[in-house]
C-alpha cells in the first residue's frame, strides 16, 4: 500500500493538471527546460569556457566540470584573442538595434593579471583584437580606432564619422538587420592591415520614431531606414596600412546601386576577398584585392534565376588560401571548395537535401562539418565528411533536430537534440564518430511537469494541396471525439525561407497551444509553399509574387481541414507575427470566406514600407514590379473582410513600422470594417517588457476564446 498510493495521487493529479493548464502557468515558466552553456571553446580543444555569477569559469570536455575560474567578476559578454593571451570583458551594454550595442570593454592581461580600459573606458562598438595579439580596433560614434596594448597609444583612423551621415566600420540598421552583421571591418593574418566598409547614408531617407515615455512631450528616434524602391547608403571599401598610416580605397567604381555583403581577409596577409551584390541581389561577384597595389581580381560570379542568399554567405579560408563556399546552385544549399585563384576543386556535399548550418573545418583530418535536412525536411542531423566530398560520416540523426557546437580541435561536441513530445536532451559526443560520452542534461524536472500535465502531442502529416506537399501538424484537445466538431485554430509564419513545422519541443507556443486545446480547439500548423528546408523551387516560387502562393496555400489547407468531419469548417481562425501577420492579414480579406477570426501582430501590410534588402531580395522593387507589391497588399482588399479581426502593433517597431498598422486601420475604417485595435507603447518588433507580453498573450487568447 505505501508503493501504491503515491502512484494513484500521481495520476489522479496528472489527470487533474493536464485538464487545468492555464495562461498562469505559462506565464511562470516551470515548464521550461534547461539548456547548456557551451561557451566558448578553447585553443587546446579540451576545454571551454562559460560565463557565472562569480565570473569566466573553466571546464574541462572530458568531465564537464569546472577546473578554474579563470577571471572573477560580474560581465555582460567576454571573447578571447586569438592566441588566449587576452580576455575582452564587457560591461553596461547598451542596445543600438537588434544586434548592435556599444559596451564599456576591459582588456584583462592572462599572464600578468592586469586589466586595461579600452578607450579609457568610453562606449564602443565591436572591439577586435589584432591576430597578433597586440592591439584592439573598435568603432567610437562611428569612426573607426585601435589601440595599442603595449603602450595604451590610441589611433584614429577615421575622422568623417557622423550619425545618420557616414559610418565607418560598422553596418547601417539595413545592413545589420538583412545581412546579419554589425563589425565591418577586419585584420589581415600579420596584424598590419585593417580592412573596412564606410557607408555612407547622407541620401538615405530618414524614419522618425515617436518615444512617449512619461515626459511632458514625446521625443523621437530618428534612424536611416530604406524603404522599398529609395536610396540605400552607399558602400566604399578601404585600407589602413598600421606602418605607413596610409588610408587607401578600392576602386568599386564599375558599380551602381550595390552592396558589399562581406569582406575578409584571406590566409594571405595582402588577400582581401570583397564580396560585391547587385541590388536584386542575384549576382555576386566574388573578389579577391591585393592590398599592397590595389589590383583587383574577380574569381567567378555566383548568380541565380531568383536570388541569393546574400544574408547567408558562407566563406572559409583554408591553410592552403584555398576556401569553402556555399550555393544553391544545384537547387539545394550544398558546400563548395575552390581554389584560391577561383578555380572550383569539388561539391563537398551533395544531395537532395540542404545543408542548414556550416560547423567548420578541421585541418588535421581534413574533415568538414555540417548540419543538414537529409534525414528529412522537418528534421536535422549532424555529419562531417572529407574535404573531397567522401566518406562521409553521420554524427548524429536521432529523430528530431540536432544541433551541435564543437570544440576547436573538433573531437567534442556538444549535442542538443529536441525532438516533439519530449523535452530536449544534451550530451557530450565524440566529433570521431558521434559516440555518445556522456549525458549533460537530460531536463528531468521539466520531463517530470510534462508527465504530470500529460500535454497534447503533435501529430505530423504531409497534406497535399494546390498540387503540392506541405509539412503540418496538429495538436487535438483532450479527450478527442472524431464525432464531435471541433473549431480550428491555424498557427503560422510562412516567410522565404523559415520553417515552423519541426520536428522539435515547440517551446512557449507549444504549452500556449495545450492552454487552446484545453479549451477545445484544435491547433494546426502549416509551411506553405516560399518556406524552406525543401529545396530552392519549393522557396523561391514566390518571386517577384510574394504573399500569393503563400495565401494561397494557407486558404487551401484551411478547406482541407475544414473538410474533415471532426472540424467546424464555419470556425476557423488564424494567427501570426510579423510575416505571419502579413499572412493573416490577407487571410482575414483574401480569405475572408475560409476564415472567421485572425490576429494580426506587427504585419507588413504593404511591402512598400518595408526595407530595401530584404523586400527587394523577393519582389524587386516596387518601380519594376508594382503589381508584386500592390496585387499581395491586404490594404488593397479591405473592403473584403467579413470577420472578426484584431490588429495588434508596438509603436516603437523600428524594423516593420506602426505605419503599416496605420495605414490598414485606417483602410479598415474606410471601409466600415469593424475590428479591433491594440497599440503597445514604446514597445519594438518583440513587444516585451515587464508586464507587456503576458498582457498581450492574454488578450490574443481571450479574443480567440470569445470570437472563434
Amino acid at each position: 500500500m505505501k508503493k501504491i498510493f503515491p502512484l494513484l495521487i500521481l495520476n489522479v493529479m496528472s489527470f487533474f493538471y493536464a485538464q487545468e493548464f492555464t495562461l498562469n502557468e505559462l506565464f511562470q515558466y516551470q515548464y521550461y527546460p534547461q539548456g547548456i552553456q557551451g561557451g566558448i571553446s578553447m585553443n587546446d580543444g579540451e576545454h571551454y569556457t562559460v560565463m557565472s555569477d562569480i565570473g569566466i569559469d573553466k571546464y574541462s570536455y572530458k568531465t564537464f566540470q569546472k577546473v578554474e575560474t579563470i577571471k572573477s567578476g560580474n560581465y555582460a559578454n567576454y571573447f578571447f584573442n586569438t592566441d588566449e593571451s587576452f580576455l575582452i570583458l564587457e560591461t553596461e551594454p547598451e542596445a543600438i538595434f537588434r544586434h548592435s550595442k556599444k559596451a564599456i570593454y576591459t582588456l584583462y592581461d592572462m599572464k600578468n593579471q592586469t586589466e586595461t580600459l579600452v578607450f579609457e573606458g568610453k562606449k564602443i562598438q565591436e572591439p577586435t583584437l589584432s591576430p597578433d595579439g597586440e592591439k584592439v580596433a573598435f568603432v567610437f560614434e562611428n569612426n573607426l580606432y585601435f589601440q595599442n596594448l603595449t603602450d595604451g597609444k590610441i589611433t584614429q583612423i577615421t575622422s568623417d564619422g557622423e550619425k545618420n551621415k557616414i559610418i565607418n566600420g560598422v553596418t547601417d540598421w539595413v545592413y545589420e538587420e538583412e545581412f546579419g552583421f554589425v563589425r565591418a571591418f577586419d585584420w589581415n593574418a600579420t596584424s598590419n592591415q585593417i580592412a573596412f566598409i564606410r557607408l555612407d547614408e547622407s541620401e538615405v531617407p530618414e524614419m522618425n520614431v515617436d518615444i512617449y515615455g512619461k515626459s511632458l512631450y514625446p521625443s523621437e528616434l530618428k534612424f536611416k531606414y530604406p524603404k522599398a524602391g529609395e536610396k540605400n547608403a552607399m558602400a566604399s571599401v578601404h585600407i589602413f596600412d598600421l606602418n605607413s598610416k596610409v588610408l587607401k580605397n578600392i576602386d568599386l567604381l564599375d558599380y551602381q546601386d550595390f552592396y558589399v555583403p562581406k569582406i575578409q581577409f584571406s590566409k594571405k596577409m595582402n588577400d582581401l576577398a570583397v564580396l560585391v551584390s547587385n541590388r536584386h541581389q542575384n549576382h555576386v561577384d566574388f573578389w579577391m584585392v591585393n592590398t599592397q597595389n590595389l589590383n583587383k581580381k574577380k574569381l567567378f560570379t555566383e548568380t541565380d534565376k531568383a536570388w541569393i542568399e546574400t544574408d547567408h554567405l558562407t566563406l572559409e579560408f583554408l591553410a592552403d588560401n584555398s576556401f569553402i563556399w556555399s550555393s544553391e546552385r544545384d537547387g539545394f544549399r550544398h558546400l563548395y571548395h575552390y581554389a584560391d585563384n577561383g578555380k572550383l576543386l569539388n561539391q563537398i556535399t551533395k544531395g537532395n537535401w540542404e545543408v542548414t548550418e556550416f560547423y567548420g573545418y578541421n585541418p588535421e583530418n581534413k574533415r568538414v562539418y555540417f548540419q543538414s535536412t537529409e534525414p528529412g525536411s522537418i528534421y536535422r542531423g549532424v555529419y562531417s565528411v572529407g574535404l573531397n566530398g567522401k566518406k562521409k560520416i553521420t554524427l548524429a540523426n536521432q529523430k528530431g533536430v540536432n544541433n551541435a557546437t564543437f570544440s576547436k580541435s573538433f573531437a567534442y561536441f556538444i549535442l542538443s537534440n529536441d525532438a516533439a513530445n519530449r523535452v530536449p536532451v544534451y550530451t557530450l559526443n565524440s566529433g570521431k564518430n558521434g559516440a555518445r560520452l556522456s549525458i549533460l542534461e537530460d531536463n528531468q524536472t521539466a520531463q517530470n511537469y510534462w508527465d504530470l500535465k500529460q500535454p497534447q502531442p503533435k501529430i505530423y502529416e504531409e497534406i497535399e494541396v494546390n498540387g503540392t506537399k506541405l509539412n503540418t501538424y496538429m495538436i487535438k484537445p483532450k479527450d478527442f471525439d472524431p464525432n464531435k466538431k471541433y473549431p480550428l485554430f491555424m498557427y503560422l509564419y510562412g516567410g522565404p525561407g523559415s520553417q515552423q513545422v519541426l520536428y522539435n519541443h515547440g517551446g512557449f507556443n507549444f504549452w500556449w497551444f495545450q492552454v487552446l486545446a484545453n479549451h477545445g480547439y484544435i491547433v494546426v500548423c502549416v509551411d506553405n509553399r516560399g518556406t524552406g528546408g525543401k529545396g530552392s523551387d519549393f522557396k523561391k516560387i514566390t518571386y517577384k509574387n510574394l504573399g500569393h502562393y503563400e495565401i494561397e496555400d494557407q486558404m487551401a489547407a484551411a478547406k482541407y481541414f475544414g473538410n474533415l468531419d471532426y472540424i467546424d469548417e464555419n470556425r476557423i481562425g488564424m494567427f501570426g507575427w510579423s510575416f505571419g501577420g502579413y499572412m493573416t492579414s490577407l487571410a482575414m480579406t483574401k480569405g475572408a470566406d475560409i476564415f472567421k477570426t485572425g490576429i494580426a501582430v506587427a504585419p507588413v501590410t504593404n511591402w512598400r514600407f518595408y526595407d530595401t534588402i530584404y523586400t527587394e531580395r523577393f519582389l524587386q522593387t516596387p518601380q519594376e514590379n508594382p503589381d508584386g507589391y500592390d496585387k499581395n497588399s491586404p490594404i488593397h482588399y479591405a473592403d473584403l473582410m467579413k470577420g472578426n479581426f484584431m490588429l495588434i502593433h508596438g509603436t516603437a517597431d523600428d524594423n516593420v513600422h506602426v505605419q503599416n498598422a496605420m495605414q490598414f486601420a485606417e483602410a479598415l475604417i474606410q471601409a466600415n470594417k469593424d475590428f479591433e485595435y491594440m497599440l503597445y507603447p514604446d514597445k519594438n518588433h518583440g513587444i516585451y517588457g515587464g508586464n507587456t507580453r503576458r498582457h498581450l498573450y492574454e488578450k490574443i487568447t481571450n479574443f480567440i476564446l470569445k470570437k472563434l
